[in-house]
C-alpha cells in the first residue's frame, strides 16, 4: 500500500501585497503552512502548546469554518506521549503524522521518543517553535515577555540533528509550503524517518503575500528501489539447493510484504524465526513454518529482510559457511556506526518488489523434485511449530494458580482474549507477547522499535486514532510505563474518545537494576544490600491513576481473578472509555 497526497487546492493562487486575497485563501504564513500539510497527506496534528504556535489553532479553526480540509489537532499535555502518539499513528495509518513542541523546551521534552522515531522509521514532520529575536513592536510576534531570550539557543535543530533524516530552520525568505513539501517528501521516500523544522515565531505571522509552492505530490515521493536481477538470481540458486532454509524478516510495515513472504515460505518449504528486535508483524505468528525465537545455528541459508539486527553475535548466530543474503532499502544499515554481521550478498531493494522477483525466479528454476523435497521439509516444520507452540502453553498453564500471578500465565491470558481485531502495542521487554500470540493480519502488532521505554501508552493513543474500529490493547511493564506519562496519555484517550486497553505487568522492580546487577556482579555488595535503586517501591497505585483522568482501573492480584479483570478492561473499552489493568506480580530477585 502506497500513500498518494491530493493535489494542492490552492498551488496556483497567487496573493501580493497590492491585491485583496481570494475569499478563503490564507493570510499569514503560518496557514501556508498547515495548508501544505493538508496536501502532503497529514490529517492528524499531535499538538502540545506554546506562545509561538497558536497560529495553528487558527488557522485549523479558519480551514474548519469555512469547510475546507484540515488536520485534526490532537491535544496532548506532555511532548513525550505526543510524539509516541503521532508514530503509533504513522505505523498503523502507513501515512505522515504531525507534532508540535514549544522551542527547545518541548522538542527536549520530546525525550527518547526522539530516537524511537529514529529507529522506527516512521514519517512524522516533528515541528517546533522557536522564540522570537526581533525587538518589540518591530514586527508582529516580537519579543514582548522575558521568557523569549532564555528560549534562544546557539541551535535549537542540534538537538535532535542526530535522530532525523532532515532539519530546517524556517527563515525570512523561505516559501513555507515548499519547505512543508519537501520536509514530506524526505520523511516518506525510503528508508523513511522522521524529519524537524523549527519556525521562528515572527515568520508564522507574516503576511501571505504569495502562496504558490509545489506540493509533496508534485514534488514527488522516490519510488522504491527494485533488485537487480542477477542478485535475485544467484539468491534463488542458493535457496533452491538449501536444506535448512531460514527468513528472518522486519519488514511489515508496508502490508503488502506479508502475504508475499508467506507465499515464499509455502512454496520452499523455509521457516521463519523471529528476530531480536522484533518491531512488526512480520510474518503470521499462528502460521506452521513460524519457529518464534530461535537460533541460526543449524541454518545453511538466511534471507534477511529489513532486519537491523538479524542475530546476537555468539549466541545463535549461524556457521560461516551458511549463505547469508540481505535484502534492504538500506542493506548496510548507515544509521548504526558499527555493523559486524556478515553476509555473503546485501541488495539494496524494497522487500515488496525483491520477494516478488525472488519468488517468480524461484518459480521459474524449481523442478518436480525440489517441491516433493519442500513439501516435506514444510510438513516438518509444522509438527515443530506446533510442539513448540504446546510446550509453551503447557509451561504458561503450569502456573495459572501462581501467586503473585506469573508473567508467562499472564502473558498467555492476554493473548487468549484477543481476537483478529485486535492491535497489539508491546513495550514490553523482549517481545513478552509475541510467543503466545495468535494474529495473522498485516499491521496487528507493533513493538517498540528503540530501546527508549515509554512508547505505549503515547502510541496506543495514536493507533486508535488511525484504526477507531480495532481494539487497541497495549502492554508494558511498570518501569517503561511510567516513562511514558500514561496520565497524560490516558487524558488524551478521554478527550478525544480514543480508549484502548492498558495491561501492566506490575513487579515493582528494574530488570537494569536487579538481574543485570546480579549478572555483573554475582554475590556482591548489592546483592547483599538488597539491590539499592532497582525496585519502584512504595508501588503505584496505576487504577487510581486512570481514575483520575476519566479511564478505568483495576488492579489484579488474584490469578483467578485475572481473566474477569482482562475482560472487565476490554469491555470499558468497547464501551468508549480507556482502561488501565495493572497485573501484580512478583517482585525480581526479592521475595514478595
Amino acid at each position: 500500500m502506497t500513500f498518494q497526497p491530493e493535489r494542492s487546492t490552492i498551488a496556483t493562487q497567487k496573493l501580493t501585497g497590492q491585491m485583496e486575497a481570494p475569499e478563503g485563501a490564507p493570510t499569514e504564513l503560518g496557514e501556508v503552512l498547515v495548508r501544505a500539510m493538508v496536501d502532503g497527506g497529514v490529517d492528524h496534528l499531535f499538538f502540545t502548546s506554546g506562545t509561538e504556535l497558536s497560529f495553528y489553532q487558527e488557522a485549523i479553526a479558519k480551514l474548519e469554518a469555512q469547510g475546507r480540509p484540515a488536520p485534526r489537532l490532537i491535544m496532548f499535555t506532555h511532548e513525550y506521549p505526543c510524539l509516541n502518539a503521532a508514530l503509533g499513528y504513522a505505523a498503523v495509518a502507513n501515512k505522515p503524522a504531525a507534532t508540535s513542541a514549544h522551542v527547545d523546551v518541548g522538542t527536549l521534552h520530546h525525550g527518547c521518543a526522539i530516537h524511537t522515531a529514529w529507529r522506527g522509521g516512521l514519517p512524522v514532520l516533528m515541528t517546533a517553535g522557536a522564540p522570537a529575536t526581533s525587538q518589540r513592536g518591530k514586527m508582529k510576534g516580537g519579543r514582548d515577555a522575558a521568557h523569549f531570550w532564555l528560549q534562544q539557543v546557539l541551535d535549537q535543530n542540534q538537538v535532535v540533528r542526530g535522530y532525523t533524516k532532515w532539519d530546517h530552520r524556517l527563515e525570512y525568505q523561505d516559501n513555507p509550503g515548499l519547505i512543508v513539501s519537501r520536509a514530506l517528501q524526505v520523511a516518506m521516500t525510503e528508508p523513511r524517518g522522521p524529519v524537524y523544522l523549527s519556525m521562528p515565531r515572527e515568520i508564522l505571522y507574516l503576511p501571505a503575500t504569495d502562496t504558490e509552492y509545489p506540493t509533496l505530490q508534485e514534488l514527488a515521493v522516490a519510488l522504491p528501489a527494485a533488485p537487480a536481477p542477477e542478485a535475485i538470481r544467484v539468491i534463488a540458486e542458493r535457496l533452491l539447493a538449501a536444506e535448512k532454509p531460514v527468513f528472518i524478516s522486519a519488514a511489515g510495515r508496508n502490508p503488502q510484504t506479508v502475504p508475499l513472504l508467506v507465499e515464499l515460505c509455502e512454496l520452499v518449504g523455509a521457516s521463519v524465526i523471529q528476530c531480536p528486535l522484533q518491531n512488526n508483524l512480520s510474518f503470521p505468528l499462528n502460521h506452521p513454518l513460524y519457529l518464534a525465537k530461535q537460533s541460526c545455528a543449524e541454518a545453511d541459508f538466511i534471507l534477511s529482510l529489513e532486519v537491523e539486527v538479524p542475530w546476537v553475535p555468539g549466541v545463535d548466530e549461524p556457521n560461516k559457511d551458511a549463505y547469508v543474503a540481505v535484502i534492504d532499502i538500506d542493506p548496510i544499515k548507515l544509521k548504526i556506526p558499527t555493523y559486524e554481521f556478515r553476509a555473503n550478498v546485501r541488495v539494496t531493494s524494497d522487500s515488496t518488489e525483491a520477494l516478488k522477483a525472488l519468488t517468480a525466479e524461484v518459480k521459474r528454476l524449481v523442478s518436480e523434485d525440489d517441491l516433493l523435497r519442500f513439501a516435506a521439509r514444510a510438513e516438518a516444520t509444522a509438527r515443530r511449530s506446533a510442539k513448540q507452540r504446546a510446550d509453551l502453553v503447557a509451561e504458561a498453564q503450569s502456573h495459572a494458580g501462581s501467586d503473585p500471578i506469573h508473567p508467562n500465565w499472564a502473558s498467555y491470558r492476554i493473548a487468549a482474549m484477543l481476537d483478529d481485531n485486535a492491535i497489539v502495542i508491546d513495550d514490553t521487554t523482549h517481545n513478552r507477547l509475541i510467543p503466545y500470540l495468535d494474529l495473522s493480519a498485516p499491521g496487528s502488532y507493533f513493538h517498540n522499535p528503540g530501546s527508549g521505554g515509554g512508547f505505549a501508552p503515547g502510541a496506543a493513543v495514536g493507533a486508535k486514532l488511525a484504526a477507531p474500529s480495532s481494539d487497541v490493547v497495549a502492554a508494558s511493564g511498570d518501569g517503561f510505563y511510567l516513562y511514558g506519562n500514561p496520565a497524560a496519555a490516558l487524558w488524551t484517550a478521554v478527550k478525544y474518545n480514543a480508549p484502548f486497553l492498558m495491561i501492566v505487568y506490575q513487579n515493582r522492580s528494574y530488570t537494569t537494576g536487579t538481574v543485570a546487577v546480579a549478572n555483573n556482579y554475582p554475590n556482591g555488595y548489592s546483592a547483599a544490600a538488597g539491590y539499592a535503586g532497582g525496585y519502584m517501591e512504595p508501588a503505584i497505585d496505576f487504577a487510581k491513576e486512570a481514575e483520575s483522568v476519566g479511564a478505568y482501573g483495576e488492579t489484579v492480584r488474584d490469578p483467578s481473578e485475572l481473566d474477569a479483570a482482562l475482560r472487565r478492561g476490554l469491555e470499558r473499552v468497547r464501551a468508549g472509555q480507556p482502561a488501565v489493568i495493572s497485573i501484580w506480580l512478583a517482585r525480581l530477585l526479592q521475595d514478595d
